[in-house]
């Protein structure tokens, strides 16, 4: 995750400087590129936007037991935990749908 964020990076900036470009990379991700096909692209891409997620509303969670110690418990860092990993994987699903053109 740590080193595909240049590659992200660079991925936006490219894809919102010209019409062009994102043509470019809208085709990559509908017929493949580099001998890989299309739907290979988006399945990376999928797992990129649930990792970015999860570090995300993980952190939430962190920030969460940080403000509130009375939080610290076993039982609350087990249901949030839970709480963590389905919220990850539902944004993920939603993003997803998206992604694959599903709306």
């Amino acid at each position: 995750m740590f080193f595909l964020m240049p590659f992200v990076i660079w991925m936006f900036d490219r894809s919102i400087s010209s019409e062009i470009s994102f043509a470019k990379f809208k085709a990559a991700f509908n017929l493949g590129m580099l001998g890989l096909p299309g739907i290979l692209w988006k399945l990376v891409a999928l797992a990129l936007i649930w990792a970015y997620l999860h570090h995300f509303v993980a952190g939430l969670r962190h920030l969460w037991m940080d403000i509130s110690h009375d939080a610290v418990s076993k039982e609350f860092g087990k249901s949030s935990a839970v709480v963590t990993v389905t919220m990850s994987i539902g944004l993920a699903l939603v993003l997803g749908a998206k992604l694959f053109g599903l709306y």
